[in-house]
């Protein structure tokens, strides 16, 4: 695979300036992006398939913006100025109940970031702390400092559903470093979370939940499960053609076109027939 080209316009692409003439090679000025960049490789997250299609212009975006404008003004103004937010360590953080949207906010603005061609890592809280618990293991491949370092060099951090893991000594620490070593380095946290702050905070402690306040902006987001609702204001879909066979929905379609391989979006168990 071909390196990426130098956003400086002044190497080859290698992160080296050559001298054919003297044989000697210096690093150029966008070497360090390149080494952060293959560093935080390692834990580097793809966008779940169900939200790789995300959009202000799609459900439940478009119903989002009516029930909660604030809200979504305030993740378009993000996105629309995304280098500049991550670059100044600007997070946010999504609290609500159950099936409010939270966790479609937070990939909208991941896949905004991977857009703009930022590392992004993406993960819940119980598989990243699954994650660390596993580089204790006898094959593991990193370390669990290397592997908190790698979290910790990525643009953005995007932990999903934090409180879901049962607290204990060892979670709280290693939650307590991941976001104190960002804050430190200014680097932007994105969170969603069910609980509010007091059960937050006896969750995960109150060190981390008074850091990813100020690091993050908060945004409640209120109403019903809309999993459960399992519509939005739609048009009726049209009836089949006579003899077209079984008429698919939009769900049961994406459901058809899954890949069995591929573990499944969050929140979604794996098809078994």
């Amino acid at each position: 695979m071909a390196a990426p080209p130098c956003p400086d316009g002044r190497c080859d692409g290698s992160g080296f300036l050559y001298d054919v003439e003297k044989r000697t090679a210096r690093p150029c000025s966008c070497r360090p992006a390149r080494l952060a960049r293959k560093k935080a490789g390692a834990v580097q997250g793809r966008l779940p398939r169900r939200f790789r299609e995300v959009s202000f212009d799609r459900e439940p975006l478009l119903s989002m913006e009516r029930t909660a404008p604030h809200v979504i003004r305030a993740v378009r103004a993000y996105c629309r100025n995304i280098g500049g937010n991550l670059d100044e360590g600007r997070g946010l953080w999504f609290f609500g109940g159950t099936g409010t949207g939270k966790t479609t906010l937070a990939m909208l603005i991941s896949k905004t970031a991977m857009e703009a061609d930022r590392t992004v890592a993406i993960y819940s809280l119980p598989r990243l702390l699954g994650m660390l618990r596993g580089s204790y293991d006898d094959d593991a491949l990193y370390s669990l400092n290397d592997l908190i370092d790698r979290l910790c060099s990525v643009d953005l951090l995007h932990v999903d559903d934090v409180g879901a893991e049962q607290s204990s000594p060892w979670v709280l620490e290693q939650l307590y470093t991941i976001i104190n070593t960002r804050y430190e380095d200014g680097r932007a946290v994105l969170v969603t979370t069910n609980l509010g702050d007091p059960e937050l905070r006896d969750q995960i402690g109150d060190r981390t939940v008074s850091r990813l306040h100020e690091m993050c902006e908060t945004y409640p987001l209120d109403g019903e499960d809309q999993r459960l609702d399992g519509h939005y204001d739609l048009p009726e879909p049209a009836q089949a053609p006579s003899g077209a066979g079984r008429w698919l929905s939009d769900a049961d379609r994406a459901w058809e076109d899954a890949d069995p391989d591929e573990p499944p979006a969050y929140g979604r168990p794996r098809r078994t027939a």
